[in-house]
């Protein structure tokens, strides 16, 4: 898939996106927001400052009260995920892995 985000820079965060536009646009805390996706204040603080993945349990509550897709939000992590794993600090592990030279 084509995407226009330069690849050298990080995906934006879910929880940053919910911190940053989601939550002021709703004009509610971060403690009734828990309230309404029935998950502690401490699950969404963490989320908020992506210091939690976003689970796929958390992407479904997120499309149900927010009427979005689960696959909206799985997709943002998946992003995050995968650029930490090729660009973050661990992204060396893999520089040992050589293609296979197979002929077509």
């Amino acid at each position: 898939m084509e995407t226009l985000r330069d690849p050298k820079r990080k995906p934006t965060h879910p929880g940053e996106v919910l911190r940053k536009d989601v939550l002021p646009a709703l004009d509610i805390t971060q403690t009734e927001f828990a309230n309404r996706l029935g998950v502690s204040r401490l699950t969404v603080s963490e989320l908020l400052h992506a210091k939690r993945t976003l689970s796929p349990d958390m992407a479904v509550r997120l499309s149900k009260l927010l009427n979005t897709t689960p696959e909206s939000w799985v997709r943002m992590q998946y992003a995050v995920d995968l650029w930490e794993l090729t660009h973050g600090k661990n992204a060396k592990r893999y520089r040992g892995i050589k293609p296979l030279d197979i002929a077509a």
